[in-house]
Order: C-alpha cells, then sequence, then structure tokens
C-alpha cells in the first residue's frame, strides 16, 4: 500500500521507468507493462477488468505523474479492486435509461429533448461511469436502428433537442457522425443538436478536420465536453478545443465531483478557469451517481455544496456551473446548492453572501445618496 492523503490507499503506479505508448493500453497485462500498476495487483485487476472495460489513451497516460501514488488523472481511469465492492445504495442503471428507452438506443425522460445513443464505445473508460456495465460491451446502432430512432423523433414533434451520447459519438467515423447530424438537422421540430463527448482532452488527435466539419451544423450545436481536473486541459486538448471554436462549435463543460480527484476548492477553481480559457463555458458539476463499485468516488452531497460556496465570490460567474444530482431510476436532473436566500424572523428574506455574512432583505434602512 502507499500512501495517500492520510490514509492508506492502493498503489496506482509501479516504480518501474514508464514511456508514452504507442497505442490505447486495454488489458491489466497492457498496464503493468506500461509501469501503470505493479505485477503483484495483476490477479486482482484481472477480475475488474473481466467486468468493466478497461481503455487508455495514449494521451491519458502522458497526464499522469508516475511519482504520485493518488495520481488524479490515473484514478480515473486505472482500475482498482475496490470497484468490485457494490454498496446496497447502487444500481446497475443508476439514473433510469432503460424505463425511458421506448425504442432502442433512445432515451426519452423530458418531453422536449431525448438521448440517442448510437455507439457504446469510448476513447476511454472512466471507472466511474454511471453507464459503466453498458459501455465497451455493445455494437454501434446500426443502419436500420438508427432510422427507427430517427423516425421516433420525427414522430415526437414535442421534441426541441436530440443530445447524442453513449458511449462517445465522436468515436464515430467523421463520415457517419456527418450523415447522422445532417439526417437529425432535416427534422424540422429539432431546433438543438447537443453532443457529450470526452474525446478533446482524453484523444485530442481524433479532432480532424473531417470530425470538426462534421460537427459544423447548419442548426444550434452544443458539444459538451467532459473534464475533470485541470491537467487533463494540456496543449494538444487545448488545441483540440480551439479548432472546435474556430469552426463556430459552442463548447460547454461537464465535470463529475471526485473524492481525491478534484474535490478540493482550489482543484475545482484551476480546472473551471482552465476550462474558460480554452473557451468551455463551464456547465454542470454532477454529484457522482450510484453506478456499482464507485462508493469510494462519491462525495457527501453536503461537501459538493460547501465546495460550492466556496467558488462563488472567488470565480467570475461565467465560470460557475450549476451543481446538480440525477435523482436515481429516472425521475431527472435537479440542482441541489447550495441555498443563499433562506426566511429569517417573522418570514422576513436573509440573504448569505459568499463571506458567510446574513443580510435581511430588502434592507431595513432605505438608501440615502450623499
Amino acid at each position: 500500500m502507499a500512501k495517500g492523503t492520510g490514509k492508506d490507499v492502493p498503489a496506482i503506479m509501479s516504480e518501474r521507468p514508464r514511456q508514452r505508448p504507442a497505442q490505447t493500453l486495454r488489458s491489466v497485462d497492457a498496464l503493468v507493462a506500461a509501469g501503470l500498476v505493479p505485477a503483484s495487483r495483476r490477479s486482482a485487476l484481472d477480475a475488474v477488468a473481466k467486468r468493466y472495460t478497461v481503455a487508455l489513451t495514449p494521451d491519458v497516460v502522458a497526464q499522469m505523474d508516475p511519482s504520485d501514488p493518488t495520481d488524479p488523472i490515473a484514478r480515473q481511469y486505472v482500475p482498482d479492486e475496490a470497484e468490485l465492492r457494490t454498496t446496497p445504495d447502487e444500481r446497475s442503471d443508476p439514473i433510469g435509461d432503460d424505463a425511458h428507452s421506448p425504442v432502442k438506443g433512445v432515451v426519452h425522460r423530458y418531453p422536449d429533448r431525448v438521448l440517442l445513443k448510437p455507439i457504446l464505445v469510448c476513447p476511454v473508460y472512466c471507472r466511474f461511469c454511471f453507464r459503466r456495465e453498458v459501455v465497451g460491451h455493445g455494437k454501434s446502432l446500426s443502419e436500420a436502428e438508427i432510422e427507427a430512432a430517427l423516425d421516433y423523433v420525427r414522430a415526437h414533434p414535442e421534441i426541441y433537442e436530440v443530445i447524442l451520447t453513449g458511449g462517445d459519438p465522436l468515436m464515430l467515423a467523421p463520415r457517419r457522425l456527418a450523415s447522422l447530424i445532417r439526417a437529425i438537422e432535416a427534422i424540422p421540430h429539432v431546433s438543438v443538436i447537443r453532443v457529450h463527448s470526452r474525446v478533446p482532452v482524453a484523444d485530442p488527435a481524433r479532432i480532424s478536420p473531417a470530425l470538426v466539419k462534421a460537427l459544423a451544423a447548419k442548426k444550434a450545436l452544443y458539444l459538451a465536453i467532459h473534464c475533470n481536473h485541470p491537467r487533463e486541459l494540456g496543449e494538444a486538448a487545448k488545441a483540440a478545443c480551439l479548432k472546435l471554436g474556430k469552426a463556430g462549435i459552442a463548447l460547454f463543460g461537464q465535470t463529475v465531483l471526485l473524492k481525491g480527484i478534484n474535490d478540493q476548492a482550489e482543484t475545482l477553481d484551476g480546472l473551471f478557469r482552465a476550462m474558460l480559457a480554452a473557451r468551455i463555458k463551464p456547465y454542470y458539476l454532477h454529484q457522482a451517481d450510484l453506478a456499482p463499485g464507485t462508493s469510494h468516488f462519491r462525495t457527501t452531497i453536503e461537501e459538493g455544496q460547501a465546495l460550492m460556496r466556496a467558488l462563488r465570490g472567488r470565480l467570475t460567474g461565467l465560470a460557475l456551473p450549476t451543481y446538480v444530482l440525477d435523482i436515481p431510476d429516472g425521475y431527472g436532473k435537479v440542482p441541489v446548492g447550495p441555498e443563499y436566500l433562506s426566511s429569517g424572523p417573522g418570514g422576513a428574506k436573509e440573504l448569505r453572501d459568499p463571506r458567510g455574512e446574513i443580510h435581511p432583505y430588502p434592507p431595513p434602512k432605505p438608501y440615502v445618496a450623499r
């Protein structure tokens, strides 16, 4: 065991020198050979990899610090024996995708928008993923299944927005991605297309001119980039985001709050500033979902609220995401604070400022000009 932040944690990196791999690492043997885990953990981690897919791109490996046994990048992607511990409150489908799937590949949870999952493959596999039971195992939708999903959208005029997710839609070949986006654009009542991806930070070389062209839609298209730590926004990732931004693609960021990775105000401050500098608007900070084998990543909601309260006032509003929780079993996403407005004596309103001081509203005395 290696000493981390005050408690024993499994060693992630081995002590042997490590080189940037030439290709994506997809097995525990490959992780051992690359020096990312010691050989002594091979057997235990093989059991994890049999259940949950492993993939680490060369870019992700290059972001890791081999001298840090609790490296925040490695902990997101390197398997851990703790993933085989499932707590009673965890669910294989934590946000209720299956209960709201009228057609294969479609999730219709909210009236005006649908998820469309054309692919269940990712460039990397996050160890805290809420779809970890299905990603990496399934196949892409067939052309007939894509057409059936689009027919569902065409038949429901209340659908204003189509969200491409998965898996990672940017793992589709540019030609196939362009064809899908053009087909969605052709549906008159769809005004907004959203794409969720880890590619710009995990495999930035994939952001090719052909892929950028595929995303350059005539209708409003927003690309949500999943990023959890400021080190993930290195030079290659920033260059990929610049390509996308120059093409007129609006970028916004999604972050999962993760214990031991980004649950410090300084880390989130650095991340959200780095996002803005890369033209990414921080959008959501997610409370980690109740996916099986992920309890070691979850903070309490109170800890998340305290972090957001610490960031209020020290960060421009442009850099502040909304802290949200996806209610288990498909009941939807809701903000979970912190709250700044409360009731005082006699029902009067009170506001807490970023320094924690309480102010009545409206103020008890009128303003007097000087």
